[in-house]
């Protein structure tokens, strides 16, 4: 019986579901992800939303505020998995290199008194894209010339359709196949932080109202402190993140930048 292709996969990926879903070699760094998501929300759902449902008692916004937050959590955590499980446009390797494109070293080597040529295959050519001359470079690993944007990840060691990065928070390559997952994931994490900090800013107001100064409101819900400075901090990394990869996407550019 033949063997299934992820079964004779030459890269460095994991597979689950009998290849149905593909993570990179670093695909346990997802936990920390997890955790990084799930334990503020938990924090923040059995503390501070509790406390503001007290708070605007008799109104549903109350509950909207908790409902908003798991909503949030769950369309993350779906992104997440659609951006660490999903082929990110790997290109298939060749068996064997491109035969048309070899062509034969003039300073030939010397076998028993005859000349043998030597085959070699030029590291870059150039192809023709829409009218506009483009040149590849060929990968010697995948045995391809890539096509343009296309990129060899070190990591995963595959070449990658527009390729944009490896990054280790996912445990997956960003390709043209999970990008449109990768920039939801970034800027739907940028969202939660904003809500989460303003919701709890929002509940220290409301004990500052009840307990007369921001020390004793900040010495009653500790916790709602703890998550603004988090949410603070975070909403650099995947705010500055957001704003990056906006720019990316309006100048039609990838982050990462193929040497020739």
């Amino acid at each position: 019986m033949a063997k299934r292709l992820y079964e004779v996969w030459k890269g460095n990926n994991i597979f689950f579901f009998r290849g149905r879903l593909i993570f990179g070699p670093d695909a346990r760094s997802i936990i920390i992800t997890l955790l990084l998501i799930i334990v503020p929300v938990i924090i923040f759902c059995t503390s501070v939303a509790r406390n503001l449902v007290d708070e605007i008692s008799g109104n549903i916004a109350g509950y909207a505020i908790l409902l908003v937050t798991v909503v949030l959590t769950i369309y993350l955590l779906l992104l997440l998995l659609l951006t660490s499980a999903t082929d990110p446009g790997i290109v298939p390797r060749n068996l064997h290199p491109p035969t048309e494109e070899i062509c034969y070293d003039s300073s030939a080597s010397i076998d028993v008194g005859r000349q043998t040529p030597t085959p070699q295959l030029p590291p870059t050519k150039q192809v023709i894209v829409n009218g506009v001359p483009v040149r590849v470079k060929y990968c010697s690993t995948c045995q391809l010339y890539r096509p343009p944007r296309c990129s060899h990840c070190s990591v995963c060691d595959n070449c990658v359709e527009r390729f944009d990065h490896h990054c280790p928070w996912v445990g997956q390559c960003i390709g043209v196949r999970n990008y449109r997952s990768f920039f939801l994931l970034i800027s739907s994490s940028s969202i939660l932080c904003i809500f989460i900090f303003s919701m709890s800013a929002l509940n220290i107001k409301f004990l500052m109202d009840d307990y007369g100064t921001i020390w004793k409101a900040m010495k009653e819900s500790p916790l709602s402190v703890v998550l603004m400075v988090y949410c603070f901090i975070f909403l650099w990394f995947v705010g500055g993140l957001t704003c990056f990869h906006l720019y990316l996407i309006g100048t039609n550019r990838v982050s990462f930048l193929p040497s020739f």
